[in-house]
């Protein structure tokens, strides 16, 4: 039997109305491109000068959120937590990705922040942080801090450079902050949070004494 008219235009209309929201929603949340995606779009406004004031611009806006943990232009003033001034903006970026897709955890808090930018605002973000001045510290270097350094030379510095500045996806630790360093290293060597099975080989025998030595060192830098 053939739908009433009413019935024919309400079905009709409630298709329509759904299609509709079917599309915002898709246009609110679009694809997540990936990773290598994002990363050549990174490499290609950093060697643009025409791109990149607007992308800095854009990018101090977006790290608003970080300043309450990681502080103005990303250095911290909390010893747990990690500056981001300077740091390599390959890096900054590939750990946000990390995030949104599920790879790294720190909390719920920093997780959400990171999903609510979107992708061109990540690449923003990592750009702006990666020029800005990292605070320069005190550089005495105490017995400890030597003995760090011989460890650095013997460890570290294959993959992190002489000046502990790191390259591309290697982390910049010069000038870090040392709790930071401790709990990162710690976790390396445990098998915690961090995975990764360079960093697993070079710290597993490594010794408390050996950690805070290494992160004095590096701190001074």
């Amino acid at each position: 039997m053939p739908l009433n008219p009413r019935l024919r235009l309400h079905r009709w209309l409630l298709i329509a109305a759904t299609a509709v929201s079917t599309s915002l929603h898709a246009r609110e949340k679009p694809v997540e491109p990936p990773p290598p995606v994002l990363h050549a779009q990174l490499a290609q406004i950093d060697r643009d000068a025409a791109r990149l004031p607007a992308a800095l611009a854009r990018g101090e806006k977006g790290a608003a959120v970080c300043r309450h943990c990681h502080g103005v232009g990303g250095n911290s003033v909390r010893p747990e937590v990690p500056n981001l001034a300077g740091q390599n903006p390959d890096y900054l970026l590939e750990q946000m990705n990390k995030f949104v897709h599920g790879q790294r955890q720190s909390s719920a808090f920093m997780s959400g922040m990171i999903k609510a930018l979107s992708p061109d605002e990540r690449v923003d973000v990592a750009l702006f942080l990666s020029r800005q001045p990292v605070l320069k510290k005190p550089a005495h270097v105490d017995a400890r801090g030597a003995a760090g350094a011989r460890l650095y030379g013997k460890l570290c510095v294959g993959c992190h450079g002489a000046s502990a500045t790191g390259a591309h996806k290697i982390p910049r630790l010069a000038g870090q902050q040392v709790q930071y360093l401790e709990d990162s290293l710690k976790r390396y060597r445990d098998g915690g949070e961090r995975v990764d099975p360079r960093m697993a080989a070079y710290t597993r025998n490594l010794k408390d004494a050996d950690i805070q030595a290494l992160a004095a060192y590096l701190s001074t830098l």
